[in-house]
């Protein structure tokens, strides 16, 4: 459908639309790059190709021919360059797709049927009261919906059972096991001494030290939760999202840490009830 002409161009409905997907894309692609070297990558990257459609338009053949090559190899050469940003890309993409709630997938799920909530959630309270009390340092993240093999991988394998003791000896200060993260998966302690990744928004709070800003890193690339205990301060806090609650009580933790392992499994309950 023609909405309007401009010289010799027909302009319709799908152009339209076209430009305003395009111009939606850039300045999101903008906001993911800003304030990094990849911007200024970029920036070079636009002014070649840029460049090689006037060379190309001016039939400037032995330059166009130069410029054509680097333009060829442009993907790749992206590819390589903006390796991290397309993985936060990616990442944002996938966080936003949510298929847990889609019929099809609750119909291979086992109909839709929900699961009982399988965490010792009692035993992680108590260890980090006690470590709460002793201003010890800890760093847990749980999980339900994925073993985060790839962050285990960075730490040493525990495969044990949850327990309050165990807790306390991994985050012991003189262990060499305390510095670092543990990955609690299907109600076991899968991992300790894991590395996380570090937050990059610039809205953190300068008083945030290095331990909050990998667990809201944590939070922002996958769907797990993270429980900190300030070493500073003894202070528990609770992530979801890259979203932190500071200073929590035992039970505020308890009520948390049941509101994520139950999300979305009360509703299902109730609409295969």
């Amino acid at each position: 459908m023609l909405l309007f002409t401009v010289g010799f161009l027909d302009i319709n409905f799908v152009d339209v639309l076209d430009i305003l997907l395009v111009s939606v894309l850039l300045f999101h692609l903008y906001k993911l790059i800003k304030g990094s070297v990849a911007l200024k990558i970029f920036v070079g990257g636009l002014s070649i190709y840029l460049t090689y459609l006037v060379v190309k338009a001016t039939d400037m053949e032995l330059l166009s021919e130069i410029l054509s090559q680097f333009i060829d190899v442009g993907v790749i050469a992206a590819i390589i360059l903006f390796q991290q940003e397309i993985r936060k890309f990616l990442l944002i993409i996938g966080k936003s797709t949510d298929f847990k709630n889609f019929p099809l997938f609750q119909l291979f799920r086992g109909k839709g049927k929900h699961e009982e909530i399988n965490l010792d959630i009692l035993a992680i309270i108590d260890a980090m009261k006690d470590m709460s009390g002793t201003n010890t340092g800890a760093l847990i993240v749980i999980s339900k919906d994925s073993d985060l093999q790839f962050y285990a991988d960075t730490g040493d394998y525990v495969d044990g059972k949850i327990s309050k003791r165990l807790l306390l000896s991994i985050f012991f200060k003189n262990s060499p096991m305390h510095d670092g993260a543990c990955l609690i998966y299907n109600n076991r302690i899968q991992a300790a001494r894991c590395i996380l990744p570090v937050s990059e928004n610039p809205n953190i709070p300068a008083t945030m030290g290095l331990r909050h800003r990998a667990g809201i890193g944590m939070t922002e690339n996958t769907n797990s939760i993270v429980l900190i205990v300030s070493e500073e301060t003894g202070q528990m806090s609770f992530i979801k999202g890259g979203k932190i609650d500071h200073n929590l009580s035992a039970m505020e933790l308890r009520t948390k840490i049941r509101g994520y392992m139950s999300d979305g499994q009360e509703e299902l309950a109730q609409k295969t009830a």
